[in-house]
């Protein structure tokens, strides 16, 4: 099944709105956002916090608001890409957002860069002196992200360790060369 914006926005929508919604982020915020980080936004992801919500609904520990006080996916960001170049080991590829974080300071990001806007997963334990091994593929597209989040069939779920079909992250392959840019 393909699934589009078009029909995964309203689904989306839906099961968001079973919790409390902080409003959405308007256009010139989007706009602006994408000017701060220096790349736009992958339009599923900017449909996301202009027609949804500015953050606060998805799996487990909630999408981080775009725009707005506190932490947001820019600042994170930020943060990321400065810790980044200033470490011994660089680890954080430009254009990859972070949108979720799981704890333990794993998140979830969005490859902005990608045409298929693909869903990574930052585990920073399991990097040595390689900021690539840090970086695992958690779906080939924010799409399908979404679709695993709406079915609960996420790795991240409690019980997936029951379910023989729960697909797990794997390494992503682009990671040091995409770091190394």
């Amino acid at each position: 099944m393909t699934t589009t914006g078009e029909d995964l926005i309203p689904r989306v929508t839906t099961k968001a709105r079973t919790t409390a919604l902080p409003p959405t982020a308007s256009a010139q915020e989007v706009a602006a956002a994408e000017t701060a980080l220096g790349f736009t936004l992958p339009p599923l992801l900017a449909s996301l916090y202009r027609e949804v919500a500015n953050g606060g609904y998805g799996p487990d520990h909630q999408l981080l608001p775009l725009v707005g006080p506190g932490r947001t996916a820019l600042s994170e960001y930020r943060s990321e890409r400065s810790a980044s170049a200033e470490g011994e080991t660089p680890y954080w590829p430009a254009g990859v957002l972070p949108i979720l974080d799981w704890g333990c300071a794993m998140y979830a990001a969005v490859d902005c860069l990608s045409e298929t806007a693909t869903v990574l997963l930052f585990e920073p334990n399991a990097m040595t002196d390689d900021g690539a091994a840090a970086w695992f593929v958690d779906a080939g597209s924010l799409a399908e992200w979404l679709e695993t989040w709406l079915a609960g069939t996420g790795w991240y779920r409690e019980d997936a360790d029951e379910h023989e079909d729960t697909p797990e992250p794997t390494p992503w392959q682009q990671a040091a060369t995409r770091i190394a840019q």
